[in-house]
């Protein structure tokens, strides 16, 4: 009788001790069910292109905050972490290594910066992470190669951008010999190759092409070439400070030749680097806060208005930043809401599967397809300049 009772005995406290371990364990795998889903920024916080990674940050925290009060992802909520590249391809590796591999984003989402994006493509694919690119332009970001390719834009294309800018030359400036300067890295080879495929489909050919360095403070010795060789309009491709430089040589050797840049000077304190010549620069964009605009668009001014002291058009500078990380947080949501998962690969078929948004930029209808990783394509484009620190549309 004493041997069954110890057996008895110990079956219940054998019993009570899985109870109790299930009841330790509910808790602990309901708030692990409920943890936030954390999606990652690599962009360029700090230096002369700042204000692009500041727009990008506006632009996925408002959207975030749109999900999360809608219910967030399946009842998970979404939270932000971002890193500094410093425009640094070497750093932008480095941090997305550790936003992926440390913190565990879902998504990683790319600055304004070509080389860096390019840097992390083949981390990302290795990894399969879903990578959207908000800004970064060449054409090679999304098309790369890859064979298993995890990387998005909603974001301009060098491709389609080349065939923007030689088509607003011919038309605006009736361009005969149009030439190029160019910044002297991937991003400018990138649009060397695409401009130059689009004046030979237009029968022309660019009588002078042009390099010249990140750190150049004169650009005199090039644009006296390109001068020298008749050239009519420049293709300018740089981001700000670069950018700035050159029109800055431009008015020293006071050659008043018509300027058609791509989106490189939108990123940041252009205009007041530049000079006042600075808004002669016509340059294309994805998107602008406009006096006439859409019931989404007014929406998100006024949140930008309560949420970061946003007083005037000029203060959302550069729009394009904050429409294009606005528009590919909502479509990373939806891809990840038809995943039902933070698996990289099922947030991939996730992109797919999406049927339709209606975003800040347009109506995205199957905005990507395993052979298109593009939601932007050549139509949507517009040309605009500086006035007072606002970029205003010229058409």
């Amino acid at each position: 009788m004493k041997c069954a009772y110890r057996h008895w005995s110990r079956r219940l406290v054998v019993a009570g001790l899985s109870a109790a371990s299930l009841l330790l364990a509910a808790p602990f795998n309901l708030a692990q069910a409920q943890e936030p889903i954390k999606v990652g920024l690599v962009a360029a916080l700090s230096g002369q292109s700042a204000k692009s990674g500041e727009a990008i940050i506006r632009g996925l925290s408002i959207a975030i905050s749109e999900v999360n009060a809608a219910g967030g992802i399946n009842g998970r909520k979404l939270t932000l972490v971002s890193r500094d590249d410093e425009s640094n391809p070497g750093k932008g590796l480095l941090a997305a290594r550790e936003l992926i591999q440390r913190e565990k984003v879902a998504v990683l989402f790319g600055g304004l910066d070509s080389p860096v994006s390019l840097a992390i493509v083949p981390f990302a694919n290795q990894v399969k992470t879903p990578f959207i690119g908000v800004w970064a332009a060449g054409t090679n970001i999304t098309r790369n190669g890859a064979k298993d390719n995890y990387v998005f834009r909603v974001s301009a294309v060098d491709a389609f951008v080349g065939e923007a800018l030689v088509n607003y030359a011919i038309k605006k400036h009736h361009t005969k010999k149009p030439a190029m300067i160019l910044i002297n890295n991937p991003w400018g080879e990138s649009n060397e190759h695409a401009l130059q495929d689009s004046l030979k489909r237009h029968n022309l050919k660019a009588v002078g092409i042009e390099k010249f360095e990140t750190n150049d403070v004169d650009v005199v010795p090039q644009l006296t070439r390109l001068k020298q060789s008749g050239a009519d309009v420049l293709f300018m491709v740089a981001n700000v400070a670069p950018s700035s430089q050159v029109v800055k040589s431009l008015e020293r050797m006071g050659w008043d030749v018509p300027i058609v840049s791509h989106w490189g000077p939108a990123g940041g304190r252009f205009t007041e680097l530049a000079g006042p010549r600075g808004e002669s620069v016509h340059f294309i964009q994805t998107f602008t806060f406009s006096e006439k605009q859409s019931a989404k668009a007014n929406d998100i001014l006024a949140k930008l208005k309560a949420d970061y002291s946003v007083k005037t058009l000029a203060d959302v500078t550069p729009a394009v930043g904050i429409a294009n990380a606005y528009d590919a947080l909502h479509l990373s949501a939806l891809a990840m809401k038809k995943a039902g998962s933070t698996d990289g690969t099922a947030i991939r078929n996730g992109f797919y599967a999406i049927d339709k948004y209606d975003g800040l930029i347009k109506t995205y209808v199957k905005p990507f397809s395993p052979s298109n990783h593009d939601a932007l394509g050549p139509n949507d484009y517009i040309f605009t300049h500086f006035v007072k620190g606002e970029i205003i549309p010229l058409e």
